[in-house]
């Protein structure tokens, strides 16, 4: 017995050794509203693409920072598991010198952002601009840091992204007819296409290790679940389709993905099955002792615990808005309706406003992710402990 417990301490060394505690590495951070920090406070755009009024961020910060919630995002989540501060938007103004001392990484992502250049063009920074804005401030850091500093940054850090949404959703919220030009399957490979340039351009710079969220049953958005006259309430199935067929297509992309491309490793989150059940049996999702499903690449079998709390009440009306659902796109009443109600309590929904979830819901999510186990050996707390 003695001679068997030895062996099991021998063979499990190299992991440990591998993977022993250390400075997190930094995270970069690609997307849409999901992951907007506030870079859209510093754009020529509409108030349709920013939130830095309030009521948005009273849950946690007490002030609008420009994140479409009532308080903190995934990524915020992910860094403070991390041990990282929380990760600056790109626009904002950066003391570089005080910075770089300990760096932690930007946040490059733009509410209304997708992948397609056309969408929301002129008010969003697309999919192509930020991965511009990533290699300029690489190229700021070989300058204040040196070109060998600045590699073991790029090849450290943790790349995360959320794309995707804005380029389905968008020909139903402007009555485009781009959907008719294309049928749905090449229109998803389009969005791919271009996701797939940006991860290329981004490992050819040394990035390896990635984050992936696949997409929310978007026609279920209490904001796209109005535009279905035929139902009273229910899901815009087209849109739902497409982010289906994104999803499946998004699996196919990233194994090819971990064949071409050298040290290519990544976690997808399954976010679509995570906020389906917070939306269909949202008394269930307190935060409490139960197994969580984690991901397509996650065994159901992580477990947290925090203080018992009830489950969510509501998960189809959204906390902040007007009209049926609450789903008007009008929360602070700086948008082209000004009527708007917020609910007493944000935590007991699943939705903030008509597109996006509250910080519990965000919460929630990131602390699937990071105490999710996989077959695969890639867990997302790996990416990070492990160098």
């Amino acid at each position: 017995m003695a001679k068997q417990s030895l062996f099991l301490i021998l063979i499990s060394i190299p992991f440990i050794i591998g993977c022993r505690k250390q400075a997190a590495p930094p995270l970069f951070i690609f997307g849409d509203s999901l992951f907007d920090a506030g870079n859209n406070n510093y754009i020529n755009t509409s108030t349709l693409d920013q939130a830095n009024f309030w009521p948005y961020g009273i849950s946690y910060f007490r002030h609008p920072t420009g994140r479409f919630s009532d308080g903190r995002l995934i990524p915020d989540v992910i860094a403070e598991h991390a041990e990282l501060p929380l990760v600056p938007p790109y626009l904002q103004q950066r003391n570089y010198q005080e910075y770089l001392h300990n760096y932690n990484g930007v946040n490059f992502a733009s509410a209304g952002a997708g992948a397609l250049s056309e969408t929301f063009q002129g008010l969003v920074i697309n999919l192509k601009t930020q991965l511009n804005y990533y290699k300029r401030e690489i190229a700021e850091l070989s300058k204040k840091i040196g070109k060998a500093e600045a590699a073991r940054i790029s090849s450290t850090a943790v790349y995360m992204f959320s794309i995707g949404s804005n380029d389905y959703m968008s020909p139903f919220l402007l009555n485009s007819t781009i959907l008719s030009s294309y049928p749905h399957s090449t229109y998803v490979d389009m969005v791919l296409g271009n996701l797939s340039t940006v991860v290329k351009a981004i490992h050819k710079k040394g990035g390896r290790k990635f984050i992936f969220l696949n997409l929310g049953e978007l026609g279920c958005f209490p904001g796209l679940r109005i535009l279905n006259p035929e139902t009273d309430g229910g899901c815009l199935e087209e849109v739902s389709e497409l982010s289906k067929l994104h999803n499946n297509k998004l699996k196919t992309f990233l194994v090819k993905m971990e064949q071409q491309l050298y040290g290519f490793k990544y976690f997808l989150y399954d976010f679509k099955t995570s906020l389906a059940e917070k939306t269909t049996q949202p008394l269930k999702y307190g935060i409490h002792t139960h197994t969580m499903y984690i991901s397509v690449l996650a065994r159901p079998s992580s477990f947290f615990n925090e203080a018992c709390l009830a489950g969510f009440e509501e998960g189809r009306m959204a906390c902040c808005g007007t009209g049926r659902l609450n789903a008007v796109f009008s929360c602070g009443g700086k948008r082209l309706v000004k009527e708007f109600q917020v609910c007493e309590n944000p935590n007991k929904y699943v939705f903030w406003d008509s597109y996006h979830l509250t910080e519990r819901v965000y919460k929630q999510m990131a602390d699937e992710m990071w105490n999710a186990s996989t077959d695969r050996n890639n867990s997302l707390k790996e990416l990070f402990l492990c160098f």
